[in-house]
């Protein structure tokens, strides 16, 4: 049974239409790798999903529950940890201070999340604004796993990092895979990175799934025609 499953989803903002028939599952401990060129529909995507935008046609569902009922804070209690794009951390709250506030009972706590990110224990009483990119990146992920979701969804995690913190957080996220069950839902432009976490491949064109399979299917042509520049 699959925890999260779209089913041709169809989205607007006001009389603009951005998805024209969006299929996607992720299973339990699963990850999966939302792929596409820039403005094919990816974050509008991960908005429908967590309610921040309304689907107008098509079905959503998530641990049995239609999404498409629930305001965007009732979906996050069922267990989505978003990490959005930008990052969007409480810049004026310290580190803790972010954590604590998502904070929902489970096993991601404090000392978990500083385990995954040490530097984020070592910043621990800094306010948001004070970090680096990178470690606002890593407050927004530790922030998305302090609600102890069941479905992680990362848009976007390594944009603008330097190379070595992107490693980190890639190495965050295969560690994540290995250790914890989650199901994952990533959106990245590196194909390398995502090949190496990623269990299967959804590809969005124009706003409707074009193409779904293994990571290791995904041909020299199906990155030229979808994700080639």
């Amino acid at each position: 049974m699959m925890l999260l499953s779209l089913k041709n989803v169809t989205a607007s903002y006001g009389p603009s239409q951005a998805l024209f028939g969006v299929d996607l599952d992720i299973g339990e401990g699963e990850v999966v790798a939302l792929m596409g060129r820039n403005g094919m529909g990816k974050s509008t995507t991960i908005k429908t999903i967590c309610g921040m935008l309304p689907a107008s046609e098509g079905t959503l569902h998530f641990a049995g529950n239609d999404l498409r009922k629930l305001p965007s804070h009732k979906i996050a209690r069922l267990g989505i940890g978003l990490v959005p794009e930008g990052r969007r951390c409480f810049a004026p709250l310290t580190v803790e201070e972010n954590l604590r506030a998502a904070a929902r009972p489970g096993p991601w706590d404090f000392a978990m999340v500083a385990d995954l990110f040490p530097r984020l224990a070592e910043r621990r009483d800094q306010t948001a604004s004070s970090l680096s990119g990178g470690e606002q990146q890593m407050l927004a992920i530790g922030r998305a796993l302090m609600i102890n979701p069941r479905l992680l969804i990362l848009d976007e995690a390594t944009e603008g990092l330097a190379p070595v913190v992107r490693q980190e957080i890639w190495a965050a996220i295969a560690r994540l895979k290995r250790d914890s069950g989650l199901s994952i839902l990533v959106v990245d432009k590196t194909l390398r990175e995502l090949a190496a976490v990623a269990d299967r491949a959804v590809i969005v064109n124009k706003g409707t799934t074009v193409w779904t399979g293994a990571m290791g299917a995904l041909t020299p042509e199906l990155k030229d025609r979808y994700l080639g520049v």
